[in-house]
């Protein structure tokens, strides 16, 4: 008896679902879909930066090094405590002929800053400091969420705006929205593609120059929604 009970649930479940599907079919109705996109400059720029141990009789330590570099950066107007943290220290055990082993010690960092310009200025700064493994990590956009919203908004109003183009010569109204898909591509930072690579020793005409205030390249964000509108007469 509980399995007749069981099957004839299911069997109402099974054609309420199809009456829904049905009903939904006999709805007169255009799929539509829209794109929109932008570019936005990043604000919120990556330098990875790291500072070794020098393995020399005048041996600069981690910490010498370190302290001048912040230095060097306060003067630049950077907020340390809001920019730059560590994110690797290690030490390196190095065999020598006659001393034996020795200890160099490095320390990773990663600095935020927020525009080209005072990307350019850190460079020319750390080289200053013979400070030359530094690279750049990522970059991104600090409002991206609310770009988004934005955009999705405006692929939405495009959307319809295309319904309606459609249908006016058949004498037919949008009506409501009976289905949205959002089938925009989620935003992820923009990671350094180019392989690890140390800044070279500048020239000193280069490293007294002044860097350009050039901004890196845009980023790129696009939205794209499908929706299905009612049709009426």
């Amino acid at each position: 008896m509980k399995k007749i009970v069981t099957l004839l649930i299911f069997f109402s479940f099974v054609m309420a679902i199809s009456a829904q599907t049905k009903n939904f079919l006999d709805i007169p109705y255009l799929e539509t879909s829209a794109r929109v996109d932008t570019l936005v400059t990043p604000d919120k720029i990556y330098l990875n930066i790291t500072i070794q141990e020098k393995d020399s009789k005048g041996r600069k330590s981690v910490e010498e090094q370190e302290n001048k570099m912040a230095q060097s950066l306060r003067a630049l107007g950077i907020d340390l405590d809001k920019q730059l943290v560590i994110k690797d220290l290690s030490s390196d055990f190095k065999k020598y002929f006659l001393r034996g082993k020795d200890v160099l010690k490095s320390k990773q960092y990663s600095l935020l800053v927020h525009s080209g310009k005072k990307a350019g200025e850190v460079m020319v700064a750390l080289e200053k400091l013979d400070i030359a493994n530094t690279y750049l990590e990522k970059t991104e956009y600090s409002k991206m969420d609310e770009l988004e919203l934005e955009l999705k908004s405006r692929a939405v109003k495009k959307a319809k705006k295309k319904a309606e183009a459609l249908t006016a010569p058949l004498g037919q109204k949008v009506g409501a929205a009976i289905h949205i898909l959002d089938t925009s591509t989620p935003y992820y930072p923009r990671y350094n593609q180019a392989p690890r690579m140390e800044m070279k020793a500048l020239s000193m005409d280069m490293a007294e120059a002044e860097p350009l205030d050039i901004d890196f390249e845009k980023i790129k964000v696009e939205t794209s929604v499908n929706i299905k509108f009612e049709l009426s007469k």
